[in-house]
Parts: structure tokens; sequence; C-alpha cells
């Protein structure tokens, strides 16, 4: 068996990729997934569309590389997103709501204004925000009769995509691992466990969430993808799978992920942090009923901003564009893009936000809008690690991956802005690697993820060239475009 198959689940697409023990991709398939948007601040995904789009892409991959070849299944997915299904029939009850979603919002806000958050937090690492998953469950169990009245007959199933994609890929095994657990705002940080007063908190029947286990190990067995008995050996959440794909086993050690929206991840070591700046503290992985901790930053926006440029404004026919219009120019023209699209996440948290773009002169041209969303996404990393400094995180290197940071003019604006170098590795679909990696070690292929590490490989460094006046001057920019943006909220 010379391949450990991943499957990818993530916003926009669902990507299968099959690697080596050496770390080399043996084969790789993906399927984009449609969003929908029913109303501003809305995001949907087809809970078919994903199961049959993810089965399609690994039976693809399995079909190139030989189902022989597979000796385990590692699944990563798009965190937050919350399904529904009839735990009896296995069908579907509504669309499933997407992390991006803000729908949730009042529920937030109002149990801010009765004084929760830091008890909440305290108990979760989270804060109240619709981007995490249990004002979204509240918000179905109250809007939606097919939700609630299963809910009332005991036959309601609910779960992220990876306690569907297991689900279905085991035939009725409902588990999530505890990385997708930490990011429901439901679990207690550090039991593990589910916590039943933020169950009753957000009115969610204990009964219908699955059991949380470690994140490598025998999880389940599948025989829907080859056509043979192959195991399910590894599951985490994408950032923390991106983490272990970029070998962040020490605490300290930061990387960022450019993929849909942003996020920057630093591994904390075997105990919880406590943020003071509006970050997160969650789970990174947990081995051997063990957890790892880490302190994360999450922006909402990142991909999905050089995609609207493409699919509804239509200034570039692809984002491969992008590298040689920002290149085309020698700043951005004075222009600055806040690509707040559904809110505007770490450190502000601000579900009510709206994208902006200002500075427009009658001298702007597409190849200046272009550069400021690329600008966008090192500024808002920035204040990201700004902030993670002050909680007490300094690295001199961060490692970057996701689909965005193909483009070597990104990479380059990331360490100038960010003043610090930022390593890119031969492989950027680090979150698949990371999921192959814990399969990997579940399945007893490798030890641990020590070592594990030897299917990581670095590709190129890039090194800060700007100067600190510079730096300080588009930061001070950025930070007035924001306050800009902050200032449009309804009071």
């Amino acid at each position: 068996m010379t391949h450990i198959l991943s499957i990818d689940e993530g916003t926009t697409s669902t990507r299968a990729v099959a690697f080596t023990p050496e770390g080399r991709i043996g084969a790789a398939h993906g399927e984009e997934i449609v969003q929908h948007f029913p109303q501003s601040g809305w995001v949907e995904h087809d809970p078919a569309e994903i199961w049959e789009k993810t089965l399609r892409a690994a039976n693809r991959v399995v079909e190139d590389v030989g189902a022989a070849s597979i000796a385990a299944i590692g699944i990563t997915n798009q965190r937050e997103t919350i399904m529904f299904w009839d735990r009896k029939t296995g069908d579907p009850l509504a669309p499933a709501i997407v992390w991006q979603d803000r729908r949730g919002a009042a529920i937030c806000a109002e149990l801010k204004a009765r004084g929760l958050e830091d008890d909440v937090q305290g108990r979760t690492g989270l804060l109240l925000d619709p981007y995490f998953s249990a004002s979204k469950i509240r918000w179905a169990l109250e809007n939606w009769p097919e939700v609630r009245d299963a809910a009332k007959a005991k036959r309601l199933a609910i779960g992220t995509i990876d306690s569907w994609l297991i689900w279905r890929l085991t035939g009725g095994l409902h588990v999530t691992d505890a990385t997708n657990a930490a990011r429901t705002l439901l679990m207690d940080l550090e039991r593990c466990a589910w916590d039943a007063g933020l169950a009753a908190l957000f009115d969610v029947p204990p009964d219908a969430l699955p059991e949380i286990v470690d994140c490598a190990g025998r999880i389940g067995e599948t025989r829907l993808i080859g056509g043979r008995t192959i195991p399910i050996s590894g599951c985490a959440g994408d950032q923390q799978a991106a983490a272990i794909g970029q070998v962040c086993l020490d605490p300290g050690a930061v990387k960022s992920t450019y993929g849909t929206g942003a996020f920057l991840l630093a591994h904390a070591g075997g105990t919880a942090p406590v943020s003071s700046n509006r970050l997160l503290s969650t789970v990174a992985w947990r081995l051997g009923g063990r957890a790892a901790y880490a302190l994360e930053g999450s922006i909402f926006v990142a991909g999905s901003a050089v995609k609207w440029l493409r699919d509804q404004i239509g200034i570039i026919a692809s984002a491969s564009e992008t590298a040689g219009l920002a290149a085309s120019v020698p700043d951005s023209g004075g222009v600055s893009f806040v690509p707040a699209f559904n809110g505007l996440g770490a450190p502000w948290w601000e579900p009510e936000a709206r994208g902006m773009i200002t500075g427009i002169s009658g001298g702007t041209t597409r190849a200046h809008i272009v550069r400021a969303c690329l600008e966008a996404m090192s500024l808002q990393t920035s204040d990201l690690l700004d902030a993670m400094r002050r909680d007490g995180v300094s690295p001199s290197l961060v490692r970057v991956d996701g689909g965005m940071v193909a483009n070597d003019w990104l990479c380059q604006d990331l360490a100038d802005v960010l003043g610090i170098t930022v390593e890119r590795p031969k492989v950027v679909e680090t979150t698949a690697l990371g999921a192959a990696m814990l399969a990997a070690v579940g399945c007893g292929l490798f030890a641990d993820l020590e070592s594990a590490s030897v299917m990581w490989h670095a590709e190129r460094r890039f090194e800060p060239a700007l100067d600190e006046e510079a730096r300080s001057v588009r930061k001070t920019n950025w930070a007035t475009a924001v306050r800009q943006v902050m200032a449009g909220l309804p009071q």
C-alpha cells in the first residue's frame, strides 16, 4: 500500500489527493462546490452536492492510483459549517449553513447583551460570533420546521462537514474530531467534551450531537471508495490540518493559510492559551486522548475577494492575472480595499461590517484595484500577527499555504508587510497533506506526527525588502480604511 488518500472538503471546492509516504502527490482531482446566497449575509451549500462531488473526486483519484494502493483515508474540511440530517434515513433536512453565514448575529448580540461572552470564552476559547456553529444551529431549530420536528422526534443528527462525510462513508457512524468540535461554541476546551450548559444556552439538543474522537486512530471504515474496505484513520478541521501539514509541531510555530478565507495559527503547546487581544484559543489536535492547543486569528475573506473580482465585477479573467497586474503599478494609487463581504473577523469581530473600496480617483485603473485586493491579504494578516505579538507570540518565520500563495507577488508582499521571513512549501495543498499525515499516524504507517513530518518539504523563502517607514505608512492607511468601514455601521 503506497498511498494515503486525503479528502479535503473546502468552501468552494472539494478535492481528493493521494500522497505517498514521502509526501509526493500521486493523483489529485477537484470538483467545484456552488455557494448559495439567499440574502445579504447568508451563505448556504447543498449537502447532497457536497457528498456526491466528494465521493466522485475520491473515486477518481483511486482509479488513477489503484484501490489496492490506498492504506487509509484522512478527512479535512471547512470548519463551522453545520449540517442537519435525519439519523434514520440519512437524508439532509435543510441546506448546510456555511461558516461565512451571519444569520446568527442577533442571537450572539442578545447573549453578549446579557454579559455572557466572558463565561463562554472561558469555557470554549471562542467569542460570541455567528461565525461559529452554535448560533447557526439555534437559528435552524427556530426557523426550519423540518429540523425542529426531527429534534422533537429524536431523529435529528447535527454535525460539521467531517461528521456528515463520515456518516455517509460508514453508513451511519456519528462522530466528529476534537478540532471541529472545538469550533462549535458547544465544547469545553479543556475537557474536549460537549458542555451541557452551553448546549442549553443555545437550545441545542445534546442527543443530536456526534461523539468527539481523536484526530488519528481507527475512526471508521468505508467500502464506498475503491470497492474495498479502507480505514478512515485521520480527521481534522482545515486550519488545524494545514498547521500539521506545515509541521508546526513546536510551540511558537506559525502558519497562515490563504484559501476562501485566511487563517493565522500559532501552536501553543499542551495548555490552552488565553488571548487578551480577541484572538481564539482552539484545539490544534488531539492524539491518544491528549490535546495540543493553538492561538488563531480568522480572516473571513481572502481568495473569495479575488473570485469576486473575477466573477462578480469581471475586471480579471483568472486569478493568475493578479500577480502581473499588481506588479504593473508601483503602488495601489491610494486605493484601499477592505473585503468585509461577510463581516470582519479577528481582531475586530464585527459581523455587520461590509466591504468598502476607498481612495478611487479618475486615475484609478483595474491594476490599482487588483493590487489593493492583494495588499488587503497582507494587511489583514499583519493585524493578526500584531495581535499575536501582544499575546506573546513573536515568530521570526511564517509558513504559508493555500491556493493564493502560488502567487509570488503576494508572498513577497506578505514578507514586506509582516517584516519577517515567509516560507512556502513544495506542496501548497498542506491542508490535504496534514490530513494525510494524521491518517498515516492513525493507520500505523508512522509512529507519530514528528516521524510523519518527512512528508513536508520547503520550496522557497521570501525575505522582507520594505523599509520600516513605508511599512508603517501602509499599515496606517489600512487602519484608516478599516475605521471608515466601522463608521458606516448602523448605530
